[in-house]
């Protein structure tokens, strides 16, 4: 394989880059960015790998989730608790259903760009570029927003620093203190789920108390008064991956320091392209994700690039081919992964494959669809032996309604109520937390498969 360096991409064809119109300007920001502090640590990135080695082995589960593509508009504080807020529930309910560690893994402080499936857009006639993130250009349907705009990477830093900031505060400050549970709740959660949630609660509060009887509490106990919290987004602006990339002082290795976690694309995991070489030489922990076009040899030759050391905790496969094609592609997958003896995370995405658009014209998903694709990747993965390590979602702690169903029972006629997303449709907080009791008993037999893996590897 040829050596490897930092700009080594930029000889390689790179699909969904944007074209910036002054390329002086852009050189200049991105000479300024890579002066910034970094916004995550290498020692934090090697921290989370060695807790999703845990769910290679089946020894825990892999959540990750947030907006679909962070805007400016929607910066607020309240917003960004909210959604820890929900990830912390759903990851309560998950573990107390499976008695397994949840890994936490945020899609926020940094997911703003996005592949779309048009380099343009036609409105009333009028053709303009497509819109790519607010970190690239602007929502707004006119020439001046469309172009290209590298200065917004200034506030992209500044707003994921921000982020991150709020977020490290909420993990270790006394926000996650298990004592804490039901400030967690959000107040347009509905009375069932709101009833389930309770009874965990309840649980919760009866253990703390027994152990608070042994001498056992979170004033002495950190794990009961903290999470771990990590960050995520698609690794695909790469001029930006590349002036957030630094040489860690202690080891000399490269990592990317604008997340703790970077994921490739369905649409830019081209073998010989430039998002999988410039991932391939960086030591954070990666996912890639797995479409329908995806073929096992593919596959494999992949995942020898971007895991070469075959190392547990490196590579998370991100399966997202639509509830009704789990069956016909994931074994397939799946059976030459464990042929070839490859350490990696299965993880579920049941978001991308089942985009529809509505008879009002709004782009949504059904909360059916949704739940339809996570089961049958659970049925999928015990028929084949293998353990189902995550679930990835697009979701928000705001109370909108971008998809229909759940147990809101949004409809097509009521998502114009509250549609706020820059992009695709998330699930609201309610839909998150009735995703996350629905597949609580896929988890308890999901665990059963994780102890044949750890036997067989002991």
């Amino acid at each position: 394989m040829k050596k490897w360096n930092l700009n080594s991409w930029k000889k390689l064809p790179a699909k969904h880059l944007p074209v910036y119109q002054d390329k002086e300007e852009l050189d200049l920001v991105l000479s300024k960015i890579k002066k910034y502090p970094p916004l995550v640590f290498a020692g934090e990135s090697r921290s989370l790998k060695k807790a999703l080695s845990e769910v290679a082995e089946g020894k825990a589960f892999l959540l990750q989730g947030g907006d679909c593509a962070e805007s400016f508009a929607e910066f607020h504080p309240d917003n960004i608790r909210d959604t820890f807020k929900v990830l912390l529930q759903m990851s309560l309910v998950l573990t107390a259903s499976a008695s397994v560690p949840v890994v936490k893994v945020g899609r926020i402080a940094g997911q703003f760009s996005k592949p779309r499936s048009a380099p343009t857009e036609i409105k009333d006639g009028k053709e303009l570029p497509s819109y790519l993130g607010d970190n690239i250009n602007g929502m707004e349907f006119t020439e001046k927003a469309r172009i290209p705009d590298a200065k917004r990477l200034f506030r992209a830093y500044s707003q994921s620093a921000s982020t991150l900031n709020l977020l490290r505060a909420f993990s270790q400050g006394g926000f996650a203190d298990l004592r804490q549970v039901h400030l967690w709740n959000l107040g347009f959660i509905k009375d069932k789920t709101k009833g389930k949630y309770k009874e965990i609660e309840d649980k919760i509060s009866d253990a703390l108390a027994f152990m608070e009887a042994c001498g056992i509490n979170s004033d002495n106990n950190r794990r009961l008064r903290t999470v771990n919290f990590y960050t995520s987004h698609e690794a695909l602006l790469l001029p930006f991956e590349e002036s957030m990339t630094r040489v860690d002082s202690t080891t000399g290795e490269y990592h990317d320091t604008s997340a703790h976690f970077v994921w490739i694309g369905d649409r830019t995991r081209q073998p010989d392209g430039a998002h999988v070489e410039f991932c391939r030489g960086i030591k954070n922990p990666l996912g890639l994700k797995c479409g329908p076009t995806l073929n096992p040899d593919e596959l494999v030759n992949l995942c020898n690039i971007l895991n070469p050391d075959n190392e547990a905790g490196r590579l998370t496969l991100i399966s997202r081919f639509g509830a009704d094609n789990v069956e016909k592609y994931l074994p397939k997958l799946i059976r030459v992964i464990k042929k070839e003896g490859l350490k990696v995370i299965w993880s579920c995405d049941p978001m991308h494959g089942n985009t529809i658009k509505a008879a009002t014209g709004f782009k949504t998903r059904t909360f059916e669809s949704v739940l339809k694709e996570v089961k049958n990747f659970f049925a999928v993965s015990q028929a084949e032996g293998s353990y189902a390590g995550g679930l990835h979602i697009e979701m928000t702690g705001q109370d909108v309604t971008e998809c229909t169903g759940g147990a809101q029972k949004i409809s097509e006629n009521d998502l114009s109520n509250r549609y706020r997303t820059h992009c695709d449709p998330r699930l609201n907080a309610d839909q998150a937390l009735e995703l996350a009791f629905l597949i609580s008993e896929e988890i308890k037999k999901n665990s059963k498969i994780s102890n044949k893996i750890i036997q067989a590897a002991s």
